[in-house]
């Protein structure tokens, strides 16, 4: 079996270029040695809409060397054809299989790599942050997340993939629109003691 995905490409609104619509894409990805997942979402404002959504297939390579070529050969294919603006993607969760957990970590790295070869910034989010953020319950199951996800980005059950690793590199995505888009906090004063003890040449007869 090959590689499969669900594209839906829309590089322009109204005719007019992303830069002009205060557009940005982010790339999700949920990195894996058999199985990648991956999505790609387009956020205006507080808005956010699925582009496309996909694996990266790696089990007909038997040989690790020949899948983490293959991993950052798709990757940059994809960034290639969606030009994201950033990269969110999930840390690996540590585990008691040495082994295991370095290969995913090297599968994390090259899709890491093919973003710095581009130029694309990279955020990293923990398993358990991505869910809480998706579900509002950190311990949440890939389930769980795929049926947020349909309800939130609207996606059709004709869209759905039957590899949860495609949801859960989409999670990432909308994850990082989230947390990207709450308010900045701007470090200011904690109390009425601490606002005059930053402020004392505003303040007088004190």
């Amino acid at each position: 079996m090959g590689e499969n995905a669900y594209f839906c490409s829309m590089k322009t609104i109204n005719g007019l270029p992303k830069e002009a619509q205060n557009e940005r894409i982010i790339l999700g990805i949920d990195p894996g040695t058999t199985i990648m997942g991956y999505g790609v979402i387009r956020c205006q404002e507080r808005k956010a809409e699925m582009l496309s959504m996909g694996v990266i297939d790696l089990r007909k390579y038997a040989d690790h060397y020949l899948k983490l070529g293959r991993i950052f050969e798709r990757i940059t294919g994809i960034i290639e054809s969606y030009l994201p603006d950033e990269l969110a993607i999930e840390a690996p969760f540590y585990g008691k299989n040495v082994q295991s957990m370095l290969k995913l970590g090297r599968a994390q790295g090259v899709a890491m790599a093919a973003a710095i070869s581009r130029q694309v910034p990279i955020t990293e989010y923990a398993p358990r942050q991505i869910k809480m953020a998706i579900t509002g319950n950190g311990a949440a199951s890939k389930e769980q997340v795929a049926y947020m996800l349909r309800q939130v980005l609207k996606i059709k059950e004709d869209q759905m993939l039957p590899w949860l690793d495609a949801t859960d590199g989409l999670a990432a995505a909308y994850c990082h629109f989230i947390e990207s888009s709450r308010p900045i906090h701007t470090g200011g004063a904690k109390s009425w003691k601490d606002f005059v003890s930053k402020n004392k040449d505003k303040i007088h007869g004190l």
